[in-house]
C-alpha cells in the first residue's frame, strides 16, 4: 500500500512538472517552453520585463473549432432564419441569400466583412446588454453539428494549457479575433480565463442613449472596425498599446498579426496551428472557405514562424466537458 501511494505521488508530481501535458514531446513543445524560459529568465540576454510580456491569440480555429463554419456565423444564421419572413428582400441580396440557402462557400468568401454585415442587419437597434444576453443564451443552448457538444466544450485543451503556462510566467493573454467583440466577451473569461477587457475583435458602431430613463449603449447599423488581416495589428495597437512578444493564429487572416509581432526588437515568436487531423477534428488549409491557410503555410519557415501540427504535436485535442461555460449577464 505504501509503495502504491508513493507511485501515485510520483506520477502526480511528474504530471505537475509538465506545464503542457497535452503537447507531445518534441521540437514544437521545446520551442514554446524554450521561448518562455528565455524571455522570463532575469539572467537571459532575451529577458523581457513582465509588463511587456504580451501574448495574442486568434480565436476561431486557434482556441476552438471553426469548421464547418465560424461559430458566430452559426449564431447569425439562426437569427437570419428567425427574421427572414419579415425581410423578403434578403432572398435576393448577398450575403443574406447565401445565409438563407446555406451556401457556406459564398459566406466564407464574404469573410468577416460579410459576417459583420449580417450582424448589423440582425442585431442593430438593440442595447449592448440585450445583445450579450442573446449571444449568451444561444451559445449555452447550441450544439456543434458533428460533435453534438456545446461549442464552449470544443476548445483545444493544448491551447488552454498554453494560456495557463504563459500567465503563470507573467504573460498577459489577449484574444485578437476577426469575430465580433460583443459576441465573445460574455464568455471568454469563463472558457479561456481571458477577461472581456483583454478581447480585441470586430466592432459594430455604438451610440449612447437614455432609454426610459436608463443610460444605454445602442448598436448602430454600421461597422466600426474589422479586426481581420491588416486590421489585427491596428486593433492590437489601439487596444493594447504594445507590440506582442508572441502571436498565435491558424489562418492567413492572422498573417499580418504574426508579421508585425515578429518584426519587433528582441526575441519574439509567431505560431500557426495547422489543422491536419481529420479523425479527431478537421483537416483543411489552402482550399478552405473558413480558416484558409495558404500564404502562411508557404512563408512560415522563411519567417521563422513555428508551425504546429494538430495531428503530430497534440496528444489530445478537446478539453473535457465543463459543467457550465457561460457566466450570467447582468440585466440592464
Amino acid at each position: 500500500m505504501r509503495f502504491l501511494t508513493l507511485l501515485l505521488l510520483l506520477v502526480a508530481l511528474s504530471a505537475a512538472a509538465d506545464p503542457l501535458p497535452s503537447w507531445r514531446d518534441g521540437p514544437t513543445k521545446a520551442a514554446l517552453t524554450g521561448f518562455v524560459a528565455a524571455v522570463t529568465d532575469a539572467g537571459s540576454p532575451d529577458f523581457v520585463p513582465a509588463p511587456e510580456r504580451i501574448a495574442v491569440f486568434d480565436n476561431d480555429g486557434t482556441l476552438w473549432v471553426e469548421q464547418p463554419m465560424y461559430t458566430q456565423l452559426a449564431f447569425v444564421l439562426n437569427r437570419i432564419a428567425e427574421l427572414a419572413d419579415a425581410h423578403p428582400e434578403w432572398r435576393e441580396q448577398q450575403p443574406f441569400k447565401a445565409a438563407l440557402e446555406g451556401d457556406t462557400a459564398t459566406l466564407g468568401d464574404a469573410g468577416m466583412a460579410g459576417l459583420m454585415q449580417l450582424l448589423m442587419a440582425t442585431h442593430a437597434g438593440m442595447s449592448s446588454d440585450a445583445f450579450a444576453r442573446i449571444a449568451s443564451d444561444w451559445i449555452t443552448a447550441a450544439r456543434h453539428p458533428r460533435f453534438e457538444r456545446p461549442y464552449t466544450e470544443l476548445v483545444y485543451q493544448p491551447m488552454l494549457e498554453l494560456l495557463d503556462f504563459l500567465r503563470a510566467n507573467g504573460f498577459k493573454t489577449f484574444i485578437v479575433s476577426g469575430g465580433g467583440v460583443d459576441f465573445m466577451r460574455p464568455w471568454t473569461e469563463t472558457v479561456y480565463g481571458i477577461p472581456p477587457e483583454q478581447v480585441v475583435g470586430s466592432q459594430i458602431a455604438l451610440e449612447y442613449a437614455v432609454r426610459d430613463g436608463v443610460p444605454t449603449l445602442v448598436r448602430e447599423p454600421e461597422v466600426a472596425f474589422i479586426d481581420d488581416k491588416a486590421g489585427k495589428p491596428v486593433g492590437i495597437w489601439r487596444h493594447i498599446g504594445r507590440r506582442p512578444l508572441l502571436a498565435f493564429g491558424n489562418s492567413d487572416g492572422d498573417y499580418q498579426m504574426l508579421e508585425w509581432t515578429t518584426a519587433g526588437d528582441g526575441l519574439r515568436l509567431g505560431v500557426l496551428l495547422h489543422h491536419d487531423d481529420a479523425e479527431r477534428e478537421y483537416a483543411y488549409d489552402r482550399d478552405s472557405h473558413m480558416g484558409r491557410l495558404d500564404r502562411g503555410l508557404d512563408d512560415a519557415a522563411g519567417k521563422g514562424w513555428l508551425l504546429v501540427s494538430m495531428q503530430q504535436d497534440w496528444q489530445q485535442v478537446f478539453s473535457e466537458p465543463a459543467p457550465s461555460a457561460v457566466a450570467p449577464v447582468a440585466d440592464n
